[in-house]
């Protein structure tokens, strides 16, 4: 059986997924525990070679987040890596970031740790995300690991590893509480900084839930009204994406409805995250990136802030112009973002923050782990301080300039080679932009292809770039007066009609 099985299938850039449930229509079940204990035993072989180590010396700490499938999944990984001799630590519902910081922790010093999730997906899915002291696999060493996995010629130990529960996220949870206590450094109440300020999380129902009891409450926070903290692999108020319509409108009401100070969100393992500010409006995408970067630039003068490509003109000039910073505007996909800034300090060109408009951010800082905790716990030592001084958090971002308009459109290619399709429609467009008055192409852009669109009845822009995985053309399309994203969108869609095998039934204009 194992031998027909389609192990690459399961690749997901640098993660892997996959269904673990019956329930949708169409969805076959390819991530079975018996899957999942030989992906767990692909890792330990791959670390092993990868440090010099046989199975019994390696230390593997295995968490998950509150799918339904979890536990079946994580008890099989366990068992896997057992098997082969290697000490496992059994984090239960842990974050992801968690899960990176148990590699460096010096009690417990793991030489791996795997987090079994598949971040805001449908209930349906899990996955699994790698880890080592040096950060998150890339995409070439997780197709090292399915290659082992397709072999599966794994040598069992004659004793089994020692199984051991381990209550990490509360160590973890610590370490944000001393992180917020040193950075406010409250002359009257050091311990407790917050209080005085109501803050609320919306977990979701995800793994977000120990951030209210384990890191607000010791440092003094109100966090009467959060919702949905208990692990719920059903997910039944909202999806836990802070990139969701619905899920975002819940956080929001919240604040309002408790008339709280700050509101944090959480995606299901807490690798993302997004706030909402005293009067119930959004700091997330465009307005995260700039508040944080306003922090990061206050610490770090003149450095790069690193971002993803469909970022806003306003934000780079909030960021060059307000804060005398550099933007960086690179490829979608948190690795890629994060790499792109390892690479520039690699150069000696400094950059401390590495960010997707998804709300993943990764800081120098922090190993460059894409923490939303961590990311929110920055945002309230400074909202901590501004109460000190009588201000208000979001005096940071007052001068960033917001579009007035912001639309994007996911158009599905049905063809089977869908890449080089949508690279040709790439080339094309750049001479499509070339003969249109008042078009012009972006210089310094890492991504598809991003035109500026400068009459005065558009005053925008728009990116048009090939999806990482799916057969798929996301255009996003920004615009400084109103109706400028239908114009925009309209003479676009002129050039999109010449291809036949673009489904342009999305592109609603």
């Amino acid at each position: 059986m194992m031998q027909k099985f389609d192990w690459k299938k399961l690749q997901n850039g640098s993660d892997i997924r996959g269904v673990a449930l019956e329930g949708i229509p169409d969805e076959k079940v390819n991530l079975t525990p018996e899957v999942a204990k030989i992906l767990g035993q692909a890792f330990v072989s791959w670390l092993g070679k990868k440090l010099g180590k046989v199975p019994s010396e390696l230390i593997i700490s295995l968490g998950r987040d509150s799918r339904l499938s979890g536990p079946n999944l994580l008890a099989a990984v366990t068992e896997g890596i057992s098997l082969l001799g290697s000490k496992v630590y059994g984090f239960g519902i842990a974050s992801t970031p968690a899960m990176f910081m148990s590699t460096i922790n010096p009690e417990i010093n793991c030489d791996g740790a795997i987090m079994l999730t598949a971040s805001h997906l449908p209930f349906n899915r899990n996955g699994l995300k790698f880890f080592t002291k040096d950060g998150g696999l890339n995409k070439g060493d997780i197709a090292d690991i399915l290659n082992l996995a397709e072999e599966n010629e794994f040598q069992i130990a004659q004793q089994k590893g020692i199984i051991q529960n381990y209550d990490f996220i509360s160590v973890y949870a610590q370490g944000l509480v001393k992180k917020v206590r040193e950075g406010v450094n409250h002359l009257d109440n050091f311990d407790q900084p917050l209080k005085g300020l109501k803050i609320i999380v919306d977990a979701g129902n995800g793994a977000g839930g120990f951030y209210a009891e384990k890191v607000l409450k010791p440092l003094g926070a109100d966090t009467t009204g959060s919702q949905f903290l208990e692990p719920d692999g059903t997910f039944p108020n909202h999806i836990p994406n802070p990139e969701n319509e619905e899920a975002m409108q819940s956080i929001c009401q919240a604040v309002l409805d408790n008339k709280a100070d700050f509101g944090i969100i959480f995606d299901t393992d807490v690798d993302r995250s997004a706030a909402v500010d005293s009067f119930g409006k959004e700091l997330n995408r465009n307005r995260l990136i700039a508040l944080i970067s306003a922090i990061v630039l206050q610490e770090h003068p003149g450095s790069t802030i690193v971002t993803d490509s469909i970022t806003s003109e306003g934000l780079t000039s909030f960021i060059e112009e307000e804060l005398n910073g550099v933007h960086h505007r690179f490829k979608r996909g948190y690795k890629n973002v994060i790499n792109e800034s390892i690479r520039l300090n690699d150069e000696g060109q400094e950059s401390w923050l590495a960010i997707e408009t998804s709300g993943h951010g990764a800081m120098k800082e922090n190993y460059f782990l894409d923490d939303g905790a961590y990311l929110v716990t920055k945002l309230l030592i400074e909202l901590a301080k501004c109460q000190q001084q009588g201000k208000v958090l979001t005096d940071l971002i007052a001068n960033l300039k917001e579009p007035e308009e912001s639309q994007e459109f996911r158009l599905k290619i049905k063809t089977e080679n869908f890449k080089d399709y949508g690279n040709d429609i790439i080339r094309k467009l750049q001479q499509f932009a070339a003969t249109q008055e008042n078009w012009q192409i972006v210089p310094n852009n890492y991504e598809g292809v991003r035109i500026s669109c400068s009459s005065s009845d558009e005053n925008g822009w728009l990116l048009l770039r090939l999806s990482l995985h799916d057969p798929v053309i996301p255009i996003n399309i920004e615009s400084n007066i109103s109706g400028g994203v239908q114009n925009i969108a309209t003479k676009l869609l002129d050039f999109l009609k010449g291809f036949d095998a673009l489904d342009l039934t999305a592109f609603n204009v």
